[in-house]
């Protein structure tokens, strides 16, 4: 058949060709290359069309002809390409797997830099040692440090190569594509495997003319492909190869010499003839060489390529696919073109005992094929491929046919027949023909009638188990070899038989299933898989099956044969509709046995191999089912060997046969004593370990039986373990009932490690503790619910997941779950309220808006905290108000006394004032604004991001009307600063962890003309760190054009973003605007001095903490910069300029001040600055060479910040603060503020925070003269006056300083205090202008007392604070300037921060940056830069910390109130505070742990001293998971705590009598009665509200639906109430057990589930599980008369049932060892059976061949001892009858290991009478 891909193409081909002459057909063909004129067409390799294994893959075709390429699935089109437009032919094209790489910004362009990317030599020379975190603080390492490594995140994606002339495209199934150029033409391609392409390249003849000429060795012409941007790589040749298979990754043998010499690559003259592609254990690729006729074999591996910066080119940087050579063949006289004909083929990969090997056929035409394995030791070390052996064929294709994980080999022999080669080289035939429509009736009719295939000549193309046949006369078939059995009873069933059978008998068993199933066409309905198993068997193992029953007439109507179907596999006893169903009389025509007469030794292994299969099957309940059709068949084989066996699993599953087997019908000469007598029980085994932990016993593995029988097994499934439930249980066992572990804590987390070690993921664990029987599963689970309870601090999340700890889970999970996920359910309550509806008027107004095409205005203070800050400060609307004060897109209001005596005119001129004064405060909002909104976008969308508008109209009050401001009223150059902050506001918003920020989203929103507004964007953008993934190039756009603006926003963005790095890209970007950092310092750069200034405090903040003298020495000269002492217009702010020098300065040496030569020089140049220089005598004339003025206040800030922290009190003394009057005349008073600050800096730890303290800074006589002027209104000096007002603001901003974040109590207290009697003397008037003068002082000193008030206060939002700030912000007359608005914006904001969910930190870097924010040099107007560069104002937020600590609920990830307790430690102090999140915490380096104690939620604890990952974790994230018990609501919704279901329900037992004994009580007594609407006002939990609403209902039709909702009432109840949802399952399992028929099918086993389950809660669970032992007792999942109710109630009806006289009958029968068949007087057909089985089970009675023994040996006992007299023998009876009972009693239990009881005393009397009845 050919592929519609193929038609399409053959079609496309142009039938004429041009005509012209030789000359150019040939220049034509040079051009063309190789292409071909013919479709030509490859398969996708097998291992990559998806998950092999699974039924999932699908045909992908890829073909092509010289201009298109069609990639086909199946034979439909999927995708076309064209390559019309490239002018260029198709050379070659194949499918196969690229690896690209899945960061969202990868590296765009191989020139492009990112303004962040810098060379690893530069950064080490600045990295901080890891211990110095003090220079920035937790949170700067926790999201600057970790960037993960891994750049090359990579996934491997499907993909087409196609190769055309000169350059190369990959299509990636995911929509990516490559292209790339091509040196050379490309001949042919593979694909290799993990991913990447082989390419050969076409030789050149001129090419070897000239290699032959010079006697050069040719270049290599075999290349491989794994990265479009790079070029293709030669392939390199390795001594060995390591590892490669499983997890292990590769690696080369000779790793060391390959790094120092050159890359020795396949020799040129190698030519690929194949490659494979599976993924087997080793990868193979063959070549044949020319020259010496050989056939080489290597194999390849794929090593990722070595660092890419080594200096000297080695061969591990070049190549990245590597060959080792396994075996090579010389080859003869080969047919012409017989590379075409060439087929090889990987297949059966597996351990065959002794070691794992791969075998390769290898065939040519002409000869035979070649077979070798290919070992691979521990090491993964594959040394040389072995020869084999020889085989018949013409062409071998690897398929998937007969098992599943293997690969069998399909095989054309020279005669034209197919055969498959599998279990290694065992040949199966295979016939082939033609499919004929046919009639399903007529199944068994002869075959004949379909025309075979025959003469098949070559198969090729395969695609797991579909291959295309060719046959001699050219015809082509489309054939599926899939030969898998699709019952998972079958395929297990033919694992286990290969590890007990010799290698012909496995093949045999193998193929003589395929046979008996073929017929059927593979059918796979009414269990004809297992039937053909069935015979398969018996023909092995000699046994002939005898139908005793077979009546030879077929069925004749529908209803007969539906019988005839379901007789063997079904009966519908356990449907309640269809038991009464009455079947025509049941056919016995299925029923056979076996019968040999020599007994066959493998009897023995496959019955003990098959009872095996059974009891793994007992463990999985949906499995049940598989085990009733395997029973019988386990039966009949032991019927021949151990009929003991027989009657173990007739009491498990009694309808199976009909008779039960009698010692008086037994063989004795073909029994086999290799097997025990009893089978073994797995359940009791594990009973026995769990009650008895000395008992011995390993996992279970199925290899160990073929030893126990001296057999060398096939193997022909690898030696993998097909009884996997059996052998994980056992190990879970193992851990369960560990001797060595005493505590019962340890044992529990040891099963849990288990079981997640077993399973990788916590959802697959649970599934498979849900498939478990109700009694396996209990140990298991009473383990995990221990662990749930106490669970240890180390886990993994999968672990915590497991136990059902979520909230430690995500504590510790590497990614955080995506909180306000849209499939999370909220509780109803959240959803009402905070889902408004949309009501019509709103969409009226919408769509007029839309219409006339207005964009929504952004007023630019909404904050997008879903659900954050409607917790953070509970009810109040204090955010509201402080959005409103802070917004400046909306018309503000202001009152003007009405004064009717103006005109027109002069009331125009007043509103004009009033709207002027209003406009500075609103230019000065976005200072606030930027503060309070920080960080609250968390994503940024594709659109252009919107920047609130400034609005400056005003209406006035009371007459109502706007004014706007007059045209040229407020100067352009104010609102451009403005604007700029705006800028930096909008910019702010974005949050530092927001995705989606990248170069390219930041010049989309580049404005065509640069406006302030976008420079301050991007400075925002900075501070956040988002500039680090500008592109460099982008850089130049902005900074060409010399905008003022732009140029300070860029140069301090990039500084900040890179803030401590030194990167050089910045360094160079910055030297280029500051003339102080180019060699020649004088040169006129026609840059402005205001972004010199910027230049200089960038590189302050690029180089802050590094000490790099270099850049500390040049700012220190422009402190005293020798152009700016005498004051002119091109200067203007030279101060700004020389503080921005200073405060460089400070930043590069933060707190590394030292006595060293060099710091002592700085030092003494700073005091010079400070003081002047010395007036020398001679010299008096000489002009000074700097302005002390501005030289002073900048001198003493960068010695504070150079000295930070070091406590140096000589330097300190430099900064003395005069105390006479004629000192402090000489020097103005704002100069003293900047002393007292610096001071403080260097004496850090002495500032205290009191007013004790603060009054002690002020010199004693300055102290007295203030007093005395307080006191007795004695007038002090002016100077003395301004003096102690400008101290004390001083200290209080460094009180601020030190307790920024903190919310420290007395610091509070004191600054309030000082802020209250600063406003009181503002507030006074005064005529005199001295007063006037004071005035301002205090003004400027109360800016500084409200900032550091919110610094100490910052984040926290509290309300007397805000009071204080909202009175002041309604100030806005005559005296109160810009400055004044700015630092009132800036303190609202700080109050504020982040909406509450930031605070300031304390490092050295957080504390320069705030000496720089909040400098204390305040502007007049808006436009002022003279005295201090605004810009800098915004540094506050590289001192920023999010220590807000949230609570989510993990369930519903909704932030949620709680309280935790915090320990920290304080010196050497711990205390413990007790805190409501979401909360500021403190700081980190002062945390020791945190813990939620509240019994509303779990318990949850994080120990951030000794575990670094949950550290790591909580400073990412801030966030707790906390896990709400079922029983409780959450604080939100239930603050008092009067819902929760304690108080609801009354009592906090439950009921749970129900539970014991299910009845009617009169529910409405019970208080949580109405149980559905109770939970669902209560839990918001799905499967609660679901198991209430269909089964806690009272509205039960009959008696027993009534009593059924009574008890799943009772159940809801108590697993809420105790938070065990996983027990709702087994209450109802309990139930079914309780109330299910005997004649169910699956009785007997579910009896002895509950047994096992009743045993282990009455008798281990109190010993070994609940935890008494270290005095941590706890109660079990399900109270244990729950289980022993259950149990009481079936007794009940066996009672009733064995005090049946004919019981009794059938009883003693079976206690003699007589033969029992079904009798006639009871009801329904194995009525008989079920009766016995039930009672033997329960009461642990020995089989009857065991009853005959103990019964001679009994009498016997007994004449012995009452014939003789007393010493041996005895005269009293009945102590002999005791006796002897007791005998019996402890033999018969141990004979048949019954867990728990034994054998009950009971059956035991009934067993003697029996006896004796008859003797």
């Amino acid at each position: 058949p050919r592929s519609a891909a193929v038609n399409l193409l053959s079609r496309q081909i142009p039938q004429d060709q041009p005509r012209g002459s030789d000359l150019l057909r040939s220049i034509r063909a040079a051009l063309n290359g190789s292409a071909p004129d013919t479709v030509a067409s490859t398969y996708a390799p097998t291992c990559f069309t998806e998950v092999v294994g699974s039924e999932s893959w699908v045909e992908q075709e890829l073909s092509w002809n010289r201009r298109c390429v069609v990639l086909s699935h199946g034979g439909v089109i999927r995708r076309k390409w064209d390559f019309l437009e490239e002018g260029q032919s198709v050379q070659y094209a194949c499918l196969g797997r690229f690896a690209h790489s899945t960061e969202a910004t990868g590296p765009v362009h191989g020139s492009a830099h990112y303004t962040s990317s810098s060379n690893k030599e530069e950064e080490e020379e600045y990295a901080h040692p890891a211990g110095d975190i003090t220079q920035f603080g937790p949170f700067h390492a926790a999201s600057h440090g970790d960037k993960p490594k891994n750049e090359l995140a990579q996934e491997v994606v499907p993909a087409a190569f196609v190769f055309l002339r000169s350059i190369g495209k990959v299509f990636l199934s995911n929509g990516v594509d490559y292209t790339f150029s091509l040196p050379f033409l490309v001949r042919k391609a593979w694909p290799l495997y993990p991913h990447g392409v082989l390419i050969q390249r076409v030789l050149e003849p001129a090419e070897v003319e000239e290699a032959r000429f010079t006697g050069d060795t040719l270049l290599p012409t075999i290349f491989s492909i794994t990265n479009p941007f790079a070029e293709p790589a030669a392939i390199g040749i390795t001594a060995g190869i390591v590892g490669g298979h499983g997890d292990t990754p590769a690696s080369l043998s000779d790793e060391d010499e390959q790094c120092s010499k050159p890359l020795a690559a396949l020799s040129a003259a190698e030519e690929v003839v194949w490659v494979s592609t599976h993924n087997s254990d080793v990868d193979v690729l063959i070549t044949f060489n020319e020259e010496i006729r050989q056939l080489a074999v290597w194999r390849y591996t794929y090593v990722k390529p070595k660092g890419v910066f080594d200096p000297i080119e080695h061969g591990r940087t070049k190549a990245s696919f590597w060959v080792q050579r396994l075996t090579e063949r010389p080859l003869t006289n080969l047919p012409d073109r017989w590379m075409e004909g060439f087929s090889a083929a990987l297949f059966d990969q597996r351990h065959d005992g002794s070691e794992l090997r791969t075998l390769l056929a290898i065939c040519i035409p002409g000869t035979q094929a070649l077979v070798y394995a290919l070992p691979v030791d521990e090491a993964g070390q594959c040394p040389h491929a072995n020869y084999l052996t020889a085989i018949d064929a013409t062409s071998v294709v690897p398929i998937r046919s007969t098992r599943a994980e293997i690969w069998d080999v399909l095989v054309i022999k020279p005669e034209g027949t197919v055969s498959i080669l599998m279990h290694g080289l065992y040949d199966l035939p295979i016939q082939l023909r033609l499919p004929v429509s046919r009639n399903v009736q007529t199944q068994d009719a002869d075959d004949s009638s379909n025309p075979e295939v025959k003469n098949i000549v070559a198969a090729k193309w395969e695609c797991v188990s579909s291959v295309t046949l060719t046959c001699s006369g050219g015809e082509n078939y489309r054939g599926r070899f899939d030969m898998l059995p699709q019952d998972s009873l079958v395929s297990q069933a033919l694992r286990v038989l290969a590890l007990v059978l010799p290698k012909q008998e496995a093949f045999d068993v193998h193929r003589k299933f395929l046979e008996a199933w073929t017929p059927h066409y593979f059918w796979t309905s009414s269990n004809a898989e297992f039937h053909a198993l069935s015979l398969a068997i018996a023909f092995v193992l000699e046994l002939k099956p005898v139908y005793p029953f077979k009546d030879g007439k077929p069925p004749s109507s529908p209803w007969d044969k539906f019988c005839h179907l379901t007789a063997n596999s079904r009966s519908f006893a356990d449907d309640p509709a269809l038991q009464r169903l009455k079947l025509p009389v049941p056919p016995t025509s299925h029923q056979y046995f076996f019968f040999t007469l020599k007994p066959n030794p493998l009897l023995a292994p496959v019955l003990y191999a098959l009872h095996m299969l059974a009891e793994d099957l007992r463990l999985t309940v949906q499995r049940y089912d598989s085990l009733l059709l395997l029973v019988p068949l386990v039966c009949q084989i032991a019927h021949i060997t151990r009929p003991e066996w027989v009657d173990y699993w007739k009491r498990l599953c009694p309808n199976i046969m009909p008779a039960w087997p009698s010692p008086s019908t037994i063989r004795a000469d073909t029994l086999d004593d290799r097997i025990p007598v009893w089978p073994p029980d797995m359940t009791a085994v594990l009973y026995g370990r769990l009650s008895n932990p000395d008992w011995k016993f390993l996992p279970y593995e199925s290899p160990r039986l073929a030893s126990l029988f001296d057999i060398q097994p096939s193997f022909a499934f690898g030696n993998a373990e097909p009884l996997l439930t059996l052998q994980r249980v056992t190990t879970a066992y193992l851990c369960l009932a560990g001797d060595s572990v005493a505590s019962t804590q340890r044992r529990a987390e040891l099963t849990v490690e288990t079981l997640i070690q077993t399973w990788g993921t916590a959802k697959k664990g649970l599934l498979f503790l849900d498939s478990l029987p109700l009694g396996i599963a209990a140990p298991l689970r009473e383990a995990i619910r221990t662990c749930q309870l106490s669970p240890p601090g180390n886990w993994r999340s999968e672990h915590y997941e497991l136990v059902g700890r979520r909230d430690l889970a995500f504590s510790v999970a590497k990614v955080q779950p995506v909180h306000f996920q849209q499939g999370l359910y909220q509780s109803p309550e959240t959803y009402v309220n905070s889902h408004h509806r949309v009501t019509i008027s709103s969409l009226v107004d919408q769509a007029k808006s839309a219409s006339i095409g207005e964009v929504d205005a952004v007023s630019g203070v909404e904050l997008d905290l879903n659900g954050f800050s409607k917790i953070r400060f509970g009810q109040d609307r204090r955010l509201e108000e402080v959005a409103r004060m802070l917004c400046s897109s909306s018309v503000a209001s202001a009152r003007l006394v009405e004064r009717p005596e103006l005109n027109e005119h002069d009331q125009a001129k007043e509103q004009q004032h009033q709207v002027v004064r209003l406009a500075e405060r609103t230019l000065a909002l976005p200072y606030g604004r930027a503060m309070f909104t920080f960080g609250t976008v968390q994503t940024v969308t594709r659109e252009a991001y919107v920047i609130p508008k400034m609005e400056f109209s005003v209406r006035i009050q009371p007459a109502n009307v706007i004014a706007t401001p007059e045209p040229g009223k407020i100067p352009q150059e104010c609102t451009n600063w403005g604007e700029f902050h705006n800028g930096v506001a909008a910019g702010l918003r974005i949050s530092p962890g927001a995705h989606g920020v990248e170069s390219s989203w930041i010049a989309f929103n580049k404005p065509s003309e640069l406006t302030p507004q976008h420079a301050g964007f991007l400075f925002g953008l900075g501070l956040t760190g988002h500039l680090k993934e500008m592109l460099t190039w982008h850089t130049f756009g902005y900074l060409t054009p010399k905008h003022d603006f732009t140029s300070i926003g860029v140069l301090l963005g990039l500084s900040a973003a890179n803030v401590g790095s030194g990167n050089k890209h910045v360094t160079k970007l910055l030297a280029v605007h500051t003339p102080a950092l180019l060699p020649t310092p004088t040169i006129d750069l026609n840059v402005s001095l205001m972004t010199q200034a910027a230049g200089l405090a960038g590189v302050g903040i690029l180089y802050l903490g590094t000490k790099n003298r270099r850049m500390a020495e040049v700012c220190l000269h422009q402190i005293s910069r020798k152009d700016l002492v005498q004051p002119d217009l091109s200067n203007e702010h030279r101060e700004a300029y020389t503080y921005a020098a200073a405060i460089a300065l400070g930043m590069i040496m933060l707190g590394q001040g030292s006595s060293t030569p060099a710091d002592t020089a700085c030092l003494h140049r700073l005091r010079v600055l400070v003081h002047g220089e010395v007036k020398s005598l001679a010299g008096t004339g000489s002009r000074p060479t700097f302005d002390t003025n501005i030289t002073s206040p900048a001198a003493t800030v960068a010695l504070g910040l150079m000295y930070l922290k070091t406590g140096r009190k000589d330097v300190a003394d430099i900064l003395e603060i005069p105390s006479t009057i004629i000192e402090l005349n000489r020097i103005q008073p704002s100069f003293l503020l900047m002393r007292t600050i610096a001071r403080s800096l260097i004496m850090w730890d002495a500032i205290g925070s009191t007013e004790e303290w603060v009054l002690t800074q002020v010199p004693r006589p300055i102290m007295e003269a203030m007093q005395e002027h307080m006191l007795t209104k004695k007038v002090a000096d002016d100077a003395i006056q301004l003096a102690y007002y400008n101290i004390l603001a001083g200290c209080c901003f460094v009180v601020g300083l030190k307790y920024a974040g903190t919310a420290r109590h007395e610091a509070y207290m004191m600054l309030s205090h000082f802020f209250d009697s600063f406003s009181r003397f503002v507030a006074a008037n005064g005529v005199a202008f001295d007063h006037k003068i004071k005035r301002s002082a205090v003004r400027e000193g109360l800016n500084l007392v409200s900032i550091a008030l919110c610094m100490v206060m910052a984040g926290t939002g509290e309300i007397s604070c805000l009071r204080r700030l909202r009175y002041a912000y309604g100030m806005y007359h005559q005296a109160f300037r810009y400055g004044v608005h700015v630092a009132t914006h800036l303190s609202l904001g700080l109050l504020f921060l982040g909406a509450g969910r930031f605070t300031l930190g304390t490092s050295n870097a957080a504390i320069a940056c705030l000496v720089t924010a909040f400098f204390p040099r305040f502007h007049h107007v808006s436009s002022d830069n003279k005295s201090y560069l605004q810009a800098l104002r915004h540094l506050w937020v590289l001192a920023v910390e999010p220590r807000c600590l949230v609570a989510r609920d993990v369930n519903t990830c909704e932030a949620a109130y709680l309280p935790v307790k915090i320990t920290t430690r304080e010196g050497n102090e711990k205390g413990i505070s007790q805190l409501i999140s979401p909360t500021l915490i403190p700081d980190f380096g002062k945390l020791l742990s945190v813990r939620v104690d509240t019994p509303r939620y779990w318990p949850f604890f994080v120990d951030l001293e000794h575990s670094p990952e949950q550290k790591k974790n909580l400073l990412k994230n801030q966030t707790l998971y906390v896990k709400r018990r079922t029983a409780f609501l959450s604080y939100t919704e239930d603050p008092r705590g009067s819902r929760s279901l304690f108080v609801r329900s009354g009592s906090s037992a439950g009921d749970a009598a129900t539970l014991d004994f299910p009845q009617l009580t009169d529910a409405k007594t019970h208080p949580a009665s109405d149980l559905t609407h109770f939970i669902s006002s209560f839990s918001n939990d799905t499967l609660f509200l679901a198991f209430a609403d269909y089964f806690s209902r009272d509205d039960g039709e009959t008696h027993a639906e009534r009593i059924f909702h009574a008890y799943c009432h009772a159940v809801l109840l108590d697993s809420i109430l105790q938070d065990k949802m996983e027990t709702l399952q087994s209450h109802l399992a309990l139930y079914q057990y309780r109330i299910q028929p005997e004649s169910a099918a699956y009785f007997h086993l579910r009896l002895q589930d509950l047994r096992f389950a009743a045993d282990f809660y009455s008798k281990v669970f109190e010993r070994r599980f609940c935890g008494r032992a270290e005095h941590n007792p706890r109660p079990p999942l399900i109270r244990e008369n729950t289980v022993s109710g259950a149990l009481q109630v079936l007794d009940k009806r066996l009672g009733e049932l064995a005090a049946q006289p004919r019981f009794n009958k059938v009883f003693a029968r079976y206690a003699r060892g007589e033969t029992i068949v079904d009798a006639e007087n009871f009801d329904s057909p194995g009525e008989l059976s079920r009766s016995l089985a039930w009672y033997l089970l329960r009461n642990g009675v020995p089989s009857a061949s065991l009853l005959v023994i103990l019964r001679q040996l009994a009498s016997e006992a007994y004449k012995q001892s009452v014939s003789r007299p007393p010493p041996e023998g005895t005269a009293d009876v009945k102590g002999l009858d005791v006796g002897i009972k007791e005998v019996l009693r402890g033999t018969g239990t141990k004979m048949i290991n019954a867990f728990g009881s034994g054998w009950s005393g009971s059956s035991l009397d009934r067993v003697i009478d029996a006896w004796q009845g008859v003797s």
